[in-house]
């Protein structure tokens, strides 16, 4: 199996960095520092190596380090399998951010198709008990890692969705001006639902074949009040007969942008929203590794994965069988942590590196053997 990893990353007033440059190999990346160093930063710039808003769905403004906000740059040095690549990417003056491959101008959906980067946050660790959004997101991140153009049939979906909305705000009742719009959300929507279905069946079978420590998860994407249509056909003709509803209503009532994620603990045959917190997050960590095991499989090549402040939530054994997974799947794991002792299992597997504060916050990263 190829390898897939950065061997260097520069940050450049981002966040809370000034100025931070590491290098790395193809092991597990452990991150270690205090409280406030700017660990978490660290992966939120690696996760901008991937398309959208990264793992904190930041504007460009929101991540530009203060007081300068000035603007803010990444680099990275991109290896997969014999080859390598340079990454940049940056915003300037609060502009969205630009994307460069090997010096040339890029787009976000480029990215997606040159490296697979996966992640694991605690701002997650309430995705079955809170909003429908947030599982929908949780799902297109999984669906993107395996269908890169997903990035672009969902904009393209998104912004018709928007224009008709706007029309059902004003009002406005002649059909014709619905029509074109109806068509392009029907092809589009057909096809977001069928990215996310071969999604959910990629990631079923991957966990039907995993020898895992972790419990498995049974996924179900459904549509609040009503089935959704099988064909582009179907899903427009659904929307027109949805137009008086959504005229009272001001919005879009039907469609992939309602659907909602559901799993279930297989073993137990309890739904995800009742289990306990720790089980919640043993599902969570089984659905990135089934969804990076999967991406092995089918690319040759792991993904990268960001794990923020995973192990502080799991012992010592769940630790070591997370960190064992990681490795034999060959993955270069970006991972948080506030002392060493959370990746003691790690030993000599992985790479050490300490984030620590200096005047003017700018930071300071250490490699060690």
């Amino acid at each position: 199996m190829s390898a897939l990893f950065l061997s260097s990353v520069t940050l450049s007033h981002f966040r809370s960095h000034k100025r931070i440059a590491l290098e790395a190999d193809a092991r597990p990346v452990a991150i270690y520092g205090r409280n406030g160093v700017g660990k978490t930063n660290l992966l939120e710039a690696v996760s901008l190596f991937s398309p959208g808003r990264g793992m904190r769905r930041a504007t460009a403004e929101q991540i530009a380090r203060r007081p300068e906000a000035l603007g803010w740059k990444i680099t990275g040095l991109l290896n997969r399998g014999s080859t390598q690549h340079e990454l940049a990417s940056q915003s300037e003056n609060t502009a969205a951010r630009t994307v460069r491959i090997d010096g040339k101008a890029a787009t976000q959906s480029e990215l997606g198709h040159l490296l697979r980067v996966l992640w694991l946050v605690p701002s997650m660790d309430r995705l079955w008990i809170e909003g429908t959004e947030g599982r929908r997101r949780f799902l297109d991140r999984m669906t993107l890692s395996f269908t890169p153009a997903h990035a672009d049939v969902s904009l393209a979906y998104e912004k018709a969705m928007r224009e008709r909305n706007r029309l059902l705000k004003d009002q406005v009742r002649d059909s014709h001006w619905y029509l074109a719009l109806e068509t392009q959300m029907a092809e589009a929507g057909i096809r977001v639902q069928a990215n996310r279905m071969a999604a959910l069946a990629r990631l079923a079978t991957a966990q039907q074949n995993a020898e895992t420590s972790f419990p498995a998860a049974a996924l179900t994407l459904s549509q609040p009040e009503t089935h959704l249509p099988d064909t582009a056909a179907e899903l427009r003709q659904a929307f027109a007969d949805g137009r008086r509803q959504d005229l009272a209503a001001g919005r879009t009532l039907i469609g992939p942008h309602r659907c909602d994620l559901s799993g279930v603990y297989t073993a137990k045959g309890v739904s995800a929203k009742e289990c306990s917190t720790g089980e919640q997050k043993a599902l969570l960590i089984s659905l990135i590794l089934a969804n990076a095991r999967a991406l092995a499989e089918d690319l040759g090549m792991a993904p990268i994965i960001l794990l923020d402040e995973v192990a502080a939530h799991l012992d010592a054994d769940r630790r070591a069988a997370l960190y064992d997974e990681i490795c034999a799947l060959g993955s270069q794991a970006w991972m948080t942590g506030t002392g060493t002792e959370l990746f003691e299992q790690l030993g000599n597997r992985a790479q050490y590196v300490e984030v620590t504060e200096t005047s003017g916050m700018s930071a300071v990263a250490r490699k060690e053997a």
